[in-house]
Formats: structure tokens, C-alpha cells, sequence
């Protein structure tokens, strides 16, 4: 018996049928390989953020670790010790701390790190120290490599210039949260033949940097104000102060945008000396009075600093 042949509607059911599997086929192809696409892009996703949350955690850290740098330095001057470039030995100092962090970021994040203080300097705002950062990051697929800029605060941290210029040996003491300069002042002053250097025996300044919040500073002739301002013992911005990072120097003034504080003297004695602010003290040398000759604790200010800080009168504070 012969086999039966498809007829042409015969043929046009398995044609139609093949072509269904085909594309079903080519469907589910599709299907899972959208879904692998989509899953290995979620994983990369996650893999990229966890990566940039690494690299911003190391750059926020920066922060923190370039004022442990700069208090570093500060320490060394403290202990008599002379920094006569101070970026490049808070460079130093910066690079030291950052070879520990590195390694604790390899422990944490099983990542590699490494990193080169480029740069320490001074900003347009006498309260911040800026830090350039080069640093390369390589985590499984993801690299990173990029110089990272932060500014790090100097507030709260020791006051360098009084110790840094006459240093330790002139029996300048610091303690209570304030600089006794003794007689150190006053030998510094008799040495270069300035006024009255016996208007500075015990004389004292704060030790702490404290960012005066009486801005304008011409408050500080409003009742009160003066009086708070030394018992806190604020520093003030000042064009012709000294910076930090000079500051460590022992440089009573800079090129750059600074800061001053009011050395404060205790004597009845009613003669002129120098103005009392330090960068006049240890740079600028031009005499002031005291703003009232019968108080013992009264500030020698010359005309444009009474100006600048509202005291022209002989204001009681």
C-alpha cells in the first residue's frame, strides 16, 4: 500500500507549525538572555556604587587625616623643634598616615589603594589648609585614578607662631589654654630695641584657635563684646596676619590671607609699646596706647585697629 502525500493544506499546517517552534524558540532565546543582561547589569551597578561609596568614604577621610598632619607638625614645634618648611612636612606627615589607611581599606573593602600627597596649601579663608591628593584605586574590574581636593579646619588646633618664633629655650610656657609668654615677650622686644618691652612681662594670648563669630568685627566696641572676645580667646581674620602653615614657620606675618589675636598685656604701666595684635608684635612693630590707662589689663591698640574693631573711644569691656 503507497503512503499517503500531504496535500497542500497538509503542508501548510507543518510549514506554520515549524515556523511557531521556531520563533518560540528564538522568543525564549531572547527572553533569557534580557534577563542575564539585566541581572549581570544590576551586578555591575551594585559592583560601581559599592566602588564609588569606597573612594568617597577614603576622600571624606581625608579630611580628618590632613588636620592630623598639620597637628603633627604643630606638636613638633611644640617640642622645640624648628619646621622650616611646613607643606612639605605636613606632606610628609600626610603621606606616613595615608600608608596605614591604605592598608585599612585593603583589610575592609579588599581593595588597593595607593595614594601621593601632591600639594599642602593655604586657601582664601585663613580657618582651612587645603590638600591635593593623587590617588589610584583598583577593586576586581573597577579602577579608579584621580587627584582628590579637600580643605581641612585649623580650628581647635594649637596656635604655632608664639613658640615657633621665640621658642622653647626663651621660657615661653603654654598651659591653661593660653600662651605665658613670662618674660620671653619683653627680652624679645629689649633685643630690638622697640618701647616699653617691660609693657610685656606676663603677658598672655590664647593658646586654641577659635574663629571669633563678631563679624563685622567693629562689634566688638558693643558692650560686652570685647570682654567675651578675650575671656574666650577668639582669632580674627586678618589681611595682614599670618596663615596657618607660615605660622609654623614662626612668621608673624605672609603673603596670604591670615589671622590675628590680641596678645594681652597685664601692667600698670601707661606707656606706649607695640600695638598688641601678634602680627604687629612679631612683624609689622608700630606702637599703640592702651585703650584705658587705668586698667592693668587694657589692650595697646594703635588708631587703625581700634578702627577696624570699633574701640575708638577709652570703652570700659
Amino acid at each position: 500500500m503507497k503512503p499517503k502525500k500531504l496535500d497542500s493544506k497538509g503542508n501548510i499546517i507543518v510549514g506554520t507549525t515549524a515556523i511557531l517552534i521556531v520563533v518560540l524558540l528564538l522568543i525564549s532565546i531572547f527572553v533569557i538572555t534580557t534577563l542575564n543582561y539585566i541581572q549581570n547589569s544590576n551586578i555591575d551597578s551594585e559592583a560601581n556604587d559599592n566602588f564609588k561609596y569606597i573612594i568617597d568614604d577614603y576622600s571624606t577621610n581625608l579630611e580628618v587625616l590632613g588636620r592630623d598632619a598639620i597637628a603633627e607638625a604643630t606638636q613638633k614645634v611644640y617640642n622645640g623643634l624648628p619646621v622650616r618648611d611646613s607643606p612639605d612636612q605636613i606632606k610628609k606627615n600626610l603621606n606616613k598616615i595615608l600608608i596605614s589607611k591604605n592598608e585599612e581599606f585593603r583589610q575592609k573593602y579588599d581593595i588597593d589603594l595607593s595614594s601621593e600627597v601632591i600639594s599642602v596649601e593655604p586657601t582664601d579663608s585663613p580657618w582651612k589648609v587645603l590638600f591635593k591628593v593623587k590617588l589610584n584605586g583598583k577593586k576586581d574590574m573597577d579602577e579608579f585614578s584621580q587627584i582628590v581636593e579637600r580643605n581641612a579646619s585649623i580650628e581647635g588646633l594649637r596656635d604655632p607662631l608664639p613658640v615657633a618664633k621665640l621658642t622653647i629655650a626663651s621660657g615661653i610656657m603654654a598651659y591653661d589654654d593660653k600662651i605665658h609668654y613670662k618674660t620671653a615677650l619683653s627680652a624679645y622686644m629689649l633685643l630690638h630695641d622697640f618701647d616699653s618691652p617691660e609693657s610685656y612681662i606676663e603677658a598672655t594670648a590664647p593658646m586654641t584657635i577659635k574663629k571669633c563669630p563678631y563679624d563685622p568685627y567693629i562689634h566688638h566696641g558693643d558692650p560686652g563684646v570685647l570682654r567675651d572676645c578675650l575671656d574666650t580667646g577668639y582669632f580674627h581674620e586678618s589681611a595682614d596676619g599670618s596663615c596657618y602653615l607660615c605660622r609654623l614657620e614662626g612668621k608673624g606675618k605672609c603673603p596670604h590671607y591670615g589671622m590675628e589675636v590680641f596678645i594681652q598685656t597685664h601692667t600698670p604701666l601707661g606707656n606706649e609699646s607695640l600695638s598688641c595684635s601678634d602680627h604687629v608684635v612679631f612683624a609689622d612693630h608700630y606702637n599703640g596706647a592702651k585703650i584705658d590707662p587705668s586698667d592693668w589689663d587694657s589692650l595697646i591698640l594703635d588708631s587703625s585697629h581700634r578702627k577696624k574693631y570699633g574701640l575708638v573711644g577709652n570703652e570700659s569691656y
